[in-house]
């Protein structure tokens, strides 16, 4: 009895199988049925090969989307079955989905998956397809080679097997492979053997593409009168099977050849025939997914209406549950408030004089850290203070140290040109020692030292706008920032007032200062 359902289930299948293609709309309500009706029964195979065929309807009306969420639904349950054949077949037609929607890497690890699982199961027929498709996949991808492969792999399973039909497939995607690479007499001979097999199983559609591509071939290699020949017989053969698609490409592919013959009427009135074909073709594929898209709403519309209904019913018994308990919880919440409702107005009570003893000692503590906040601050004012009057009095020691040392060296300087013999060597080695001490390191580290205290900072802000300044320089920039005159800072340096001028001019260039740019603003603004 189980054999005998099972038997009534596939059949049932193949013929929603053959309605999808001329009428999918159709199809995809019978099998929305059938799904809910294998959900009722607890029937979980048969609900997913339902729905697998529900993602081929939509695959072929291209609607990839749609497709593979069926794909998915089936493959989920395929997997808590553990059907490995079903599992790898499922896989196998989202890897087709994939390699439509440009997705050849997810196609490959799928194809791969597939095999793997054929491979656990021996179910050689799965192999041969999946090694077709493969090889399909490197021939689009124009690795031939590789296609080559897979196609003789599945050529040699389906002979092992004895399945002629399968090698039929194979027979034509070699064809094709030879034609791309301008083999046209290995294409043509893979054309025949597969049109013979298609005949011997009496596939008329099958056949009619097989014929258009040998057609193809003779007029490829100069055989124009046998390519039409064979187009003619493709037009017939798609009037017979009211085959438009085919009936379109057979009729282009005679225009072609009464083109190359010359025969421009023939190729006009052919041609057109074709564009006629193609226009109603596009006409009733547009019909189709009109309906099509009609019974996608009408499905998603209904199952939002089921999920909607089912919400609300729950939603319903939610809520019911929560009166009662909200209204059991409020009369016990109402006994324990009125029973400790003394005690919670004794432990406010408590609590805010906690508080206020607390909030009054950060009071005061708050009170304290301010006045020691205050004398911190003072005491800083008066050592900055203090900071400033030791670095005023460093920079009156250093004018007056130099001063002094300026009018020495200039009397010294005076007495030399007198060139007094028994003076002049003695004079000479005490203006080198004045002129070694006007630059005196001690004195410049004490000026540094007390301008870092009350400027503070300031030479690292310095380096940021120059890495060049030397030694010289920032001792030029120190004395500017606490607003010497251009003669003191002439005689602390030991330099002339020239002098100090170009030095102020590097000065500007090394700080990249703009022509309008005055130097004293910009080191004070620092």
């Amino acid at each position: 009895m189980a054999a005998r359902a099972q038997s009534e289930k596939s059949a049932q299948f193949q013929q929603l199988q053959s309605l999808g293609q001329p009428h999918p709309d159709s199809a995809l309500i019978i099998l929305k049925k059938a799904h809910a009706k294998a959900i009722q029964d607890n029937d979980s195979m048969a609900a997913g090969r339902i729905l697998q065929q529900m993602g081929q309807i939509c695959f072929n009306q291209g609607h990839y989307a749609q497709a593979l969420d069926f794909y998915l639904h089936a493959d989920k349950i395929f997997a808590q079955e553990n059907n490995k054949d079903l599992l790898a077949e499922n896989m196998g037609k989202m890897g087709i989905l994939y390699y439509y929607n440009k997705q050849s890497d997810k196609a490959f690890q799928l194809y791969n998956k597939a095999l793997a699982l054929y491979t656990s199961t021996g179910n050689k027929k799965g192999q041969a397809e999946i090694f077709g498709a493969i090889g399909h996949l490197y021939e689009k991808h124009h690795q031939y080679d590789s296609s080559f492969y897979y196609q003789h792999l599945a050529l040699r399973t389906y002979n092992q097997i004895g399945d002629n039909y399968g090698q039929a497939k194979i027979y034509e995607n070699l064809g094709s492979i030879h034609e791309d690479l301008a083999n046209y007499d290995s294409s043509y001979t893979c054309f025949k053997k597969s049109l013979e097999i298609y005949r011997q199983h009496h596939d008329e559609v099958a056949s009619i593409e097989v014929i258009n591509n040998i057609g193809d071939i003779l007029r490829k290699t100069g055989k124009y009168a046998q390519g039409i020949e064979q187009s003619r017989l493709a037009y017939t053969l798609s009037v017979k099977n009211n085959n438009l698609y085919q009936l379109a490409a057979a009729c282009r592919d005679l225009g072609k050849g009464y083109q190359l013959l010359h025969q421009m009427d023939s190729a006009y009135h052919y041609l057109e025939l074709s564009r006629k074909y193609s226009l109603e073709v596009y006409s009733r594929e547009s019909l189709k997914q009109t309906s099509f898209l009609q019974v996608l709403y009408d499905m998603d519309k209904k199952s939002d209406e089921i999920v909607r209904l089912n919400n609300i019913r729950k939603i319903n018994q939610i809520v019911t549950i929560a009166i009662v308990t909200i209204v059991l919880l409020l009369i016990v919440l109402g006994l324990v408030t009125f029973s400790r409702q003394r005690l919670k107005i004794r432990d406010q009570r408590v609590l805010a004089e906690q508080n206020k003893s607390i909030f009054e000692a950060q009071h005061e503590l708050m009170q304290l850290e301010l006045k020691n906040k205050q004398l911190e601050e003072e005491s800083l004012k008066q050592q900055l203070e203090l900071k400033s009057q030791e670095l005023s009095t460093h920079t009156l020691n250093l004018i007056k140290n130099n001063q002094l040392l300026e009018n020495m060296r200039n009397t010294l300087q005076d007495m030399v040109k007198e060139d007094k013999r028994d003076q002049k060597k003695q004079m000479q080695q005490i203006i080198q020692q004045i002129n070694q001490s006007f630059n005196h390191e001690q004195q410049w580290k004490e000026f540094t030292l007390a301008f870092e205290q009350v400027h503070q900072r300031f030479f690292d802000k310095l380096k940021l706008h120059s890495s060049e300044l030397t030694s010289t320089d920032m001792r030029l920039i120190a004395l500017l920032k606490v607003n010497m005159d251009s003669k003191d800072i002439a005689g602390l340096l030991g330099i002339s007032i020239d002098s100090l001028r170009v030095a102020r001019y590097r000065l500007r260039k090394k700080l990249n200062l703009e022509q309008g740019d005055n130097l004293s603003t910009f080191i004070q603004a620092l």
